[in-house]
């Protein structure tokens, strides 16, 4: 791989899994020499080996917000990281709230925790791991890394967080959950790779139907805190950025909706932009 990278390791948008289907968000940036964990969705730990990533040297790991598909992999992750040698600091970095999550998590693996600290020796876990608030702004600058946030709009949630990662060489931007905002273009300009969400509008009915146990609300839903990926695509127009990869695919696993339907709904800026439609490993060089 190049130096600097991408890796969409889960791409679809929403917690539920079924037959077939891709995994829920997760990303891997490997940045000015640095891997960074970028939300933590079902299946992020598996991804991440499959990418020939040494659990033992997680060490930083921001979560966008607190959306299960976001998030419900965090506590497994560095557990079986621990158990796979781990034995050095990890920084997570999330919303206000991560820390009870995480500490929630601690106290339902209290028994195997304590086992294996004294039967097998290993380091306190809970000792080796930091939570800390994302705030808007620069939030965190390490070894040549900047990482910066804005508030999008996801609707009801307050503390959700575009993140902006730069290095001296690169400047990549994730958008998180987020319906469309005039202040994603700024936030995003001459970024190297902007990751977003998208929707495609046409799939949505025949996805509300598939659920089974949503309402109109669920719909609802996607329309007041999720972007078309159109709209995505005049986004990273406007913010005149090098390549765009949609992800956190809604849907992502309807056959009859396909990589076509997907160019199609972007087609209008595929003249000036550069767009990836994500999958599960893409490899995104940078």
């Amino acid at each position: 791989m190049s130096d600097n990278y991408v890796v969409l390791l889960g791409t679809k948008g929403g917690p539920a899994i079924r037959t077939g289907s891709s995994m829920p968000t997760s990303n891997l940036y490997h940045l000015g020499g640095r891997d960074i964990v970028v939300d933590c969705g079902l299946g992020v730990t598996k991804g991440l080996v499959d990418q020939g990533f040494a659990l033992k040297d997680l060490s930083l790991i921001f979560i966008t917000h607190l959306h299960s598909d976001h998030f419900l992999e965090l506590g497994p992750l560095i557990h079986t990281a621990w158990v796979a040698g781990l034995k050095t600091p990890v920084e997570v970095y999330g919303p206000p709230g991560l820390d009870a999550c995480w500490n929630g998590f601690l106290a339902s693996m209290k028994c195997d925790i304590d086992l294996r600290i004294e039967d097998e020796g290993r380091p306190d876990l809970a000792a080796l791991v930091s939570i800390h608030p994302i705030s808007e702004g620069v939030f965190f600058e390490q070894g040549g890394l900047t990482v910066s946030a804005i508030r999008t709009v996801h609707p009801p949630h307050v503390d959700c967080f575009a993140l902006s990662f730069r290095t001296n060489e690169v400047h990549v931007v994730c958008s998180g959950g987020t319906a469309p905002f005039d202040a994603m273009s700024d936030f995003a300009r001459g970024a190297d790779l902007l990751v977003h969400e998208a929707m495609l509008e046409a799939a949505l009915p025949a996805l509300l139907e598939r659920v089974g146990n949503g309402s109109d609300k669920l719909y609802e839903h996607w329309l007041r805190s999720h972007t078309f990926a159109h709209y995505a695509a005049r986004i990273a127009a406007e913010a005149g950025v090098k390549r765009l990869a949609l992800s956190h695919l809604i849907p992502s696993d309807d056959p009859t909706f396909t990589k076509e339907d997907w160019d199609a709904a972007t087609s209008e800026y595929a003249g000036e932009l550069s767009v990836l439609i994500g999958f599960d490993g893409l490899q995104i060089h940078l």
